[in-house]
């Protein structure tokens, strides 16, 4: 029989985490890519056009670690992952309440070891994105470390991918064998099931019970080492599924047993970074180093499922960045043609900037965000407005530059980590450093 100061303990625990939950926000980002995992944020009432000198910078927080992972932030709390010393870790930080305060770390849980190796110089430690549910977190480490944390910080269960599930990772361009620039997709939250991409030869994709970190099933019918993209959902002619990019090309895995509905097979020769866009029947992917970019559609005809190319161009090679769908176009950087703009459905450039640089970006209220990859200066975009031939396109409505630059950035590596907007703030990271700018009006 539990002691009633035990009782008393848990019952505190359980409303403590119902007043958390109670907090979050509509402009919350609590997982990859934010609420629906496609760089939308929900956040209005945000600056449509900032100052000369930028929005202002709230406040700094200089001990994230090495990395490039992006924050989640859910009410007043954010995580986010880094390595320090020889440790990856997976940090909670309160925000602070009033504009002159300064966020205070509450705890920061050891995921495991730091990750890179001889000869790396472009990148080192972690790039997933913690995933926040409800009174959980998931956190991936770089060498495929998987923890699940509760919102105090205690450990509730851990796996290690390659040792637990024969995990592997694609190692195209670089890195050790089965492990490349290490697991960088972050896990998806479905249901009862946390959805992962450990890829090997026991499958590409698992579903993990949530509660328990136990293995509910693998995809055996499908065995592509993992990628750098994040397991995408998907509901086509009624039956829900996970779409997943590999160098391999596209797999449909239904959610319910893990079974192979479909594949769409093209072999990316470079590192595969940019995770799928789906919207309907239609999945839309992009590739960096020349690849260029595909539309797919996906239906079931009887039993049997058929996925087919609409289109396959080179209008759009992202490679490190990532790309942003509104409506029925899409929006961001082709290596060799600069910025662009591309009909979703037609595969066409409808317009194109040399102007604005390459970078991460995402979508809040009428407005792109996009961090400039060589020096992490932001700029805000009105995608409505035409690129122009002025030496200031007139579709970028705000400039910021970075106060300081962190000394942890390898020589050849670059601002690749994502912008997030979230309850009226931009939270922008070099490495240790996380910077935090009002943007609300």
């Amino acid at each position: 029989m539990p002691s009633l100061r035990a009782a008393i303990q848990s019952a505190l625990f359980v409303v403590c985490c119902q007043m958390f939950a109670e907090s979050s926000l509509a402009g919350d980002w609590p997982q990859y890519r934010g609420p629906r995992r496609d760089d939308i944020s929900e956040e209005v009432g945000l600056l449509p056009a900032w100052p000369a000198d930028g929005p202002k910078l709230r406040w700094t927080f200089d001990a994230t670690g090495a990395g490039y992972a992006p924050p989640a932030v859910v009410g007043k709390r954010l995580y986010i992952l880094g390595d320090r010393g020889d440790d990856c870790f997976l940090i909670a930080l309160d925000l602070p309440t009033t504009f002159d305060g300064k966020p205070r770390e509450v705890w920061a849980l050891k995921v495991g070891a730091k990750f890179d190796f001889e000869g790396n110089s472009w990148s080192s430690g972690p790039s997933a994105t913690p995933t926040v549910d409800g009174d959980r977190i998931y956190a991936l480490g770089a060498n495929g470390d998987l923890v699940c944390a509760s919102i105090d910080g205690n450990e509730l269960w851990r796996k290690s991918l390659p040792t637990d599930l024969e995990a592997e990772v694609n190692p195209i361009g670089g890195g050790p064998k089965k492990l490349g620039w290490g697991f960088t997709w972050s896990p998806l939250v479905d249901g009862d099931h946390l959805i992962c991409t450990p890829g090997g030869p026991k499958g590409t994709v698992a579903a993990l019970d949530k509660r328990s970190g136990s293995v509910v099933w693998r995809s055996t019918e499908a065995t592509d080492q993992a990628a750098y993209t994040s397991p995408m959902t998907a509901e086509i002619d009624g039956i829900r599924q996970y779409v997943v990019l590999t160098n391999q090309g596209l797999l449909g895995i239904a959610a319910d047993d893990g079974r192979l509905l479909w594949t769409h097979r093209r072999r990316w020769g470079t590192e595969v970074i940019n995770s799928p866009l789906v919207q309907g029947r239609k999945i839309f992917v992009t590739v960096g180093a020349g690849g260029g970019c595909e539309l797919i559609e996906v239906r079931r005809n009887a039993a049997a499922w058929e996925a087919d190319s609409l289109y396959s161009n080179k209008n759009l090679a992202n490679h490190h960045a990532n790309v942003v769908l509104l409506g029925d176009k899409l929006y961001g950087n082709s290596q060799g043609s600069g910025w662009t703009v591309l009909g979703f459905e037609t595969g066409e450039i409808i317009t194109s900037e040399r102007k604005i640089p390459a970078g991460a970006l995402t979508f809040a209220d009428g407005r792109l965000y996009l961090v400039n990859e060589r020096d992490g200066a932001t700029i805000l975009i009105d995608p409505t407005k035409p690129a122009g031939d002025s030496p200031q396109p007139a579709m970028i409505v705000g400039r910021l530059k970075l106060p300081q630059a962190s000394d942890l950035r390898k020589p050849k590596g670059g601002f690749w980590t994502p912008p997030v907007v979230s309850n009226g703030r931009l939270y922008l990271r070099d490495q240790n450093l996380l910077f935090c700018y009002d943007v609300a009006q």
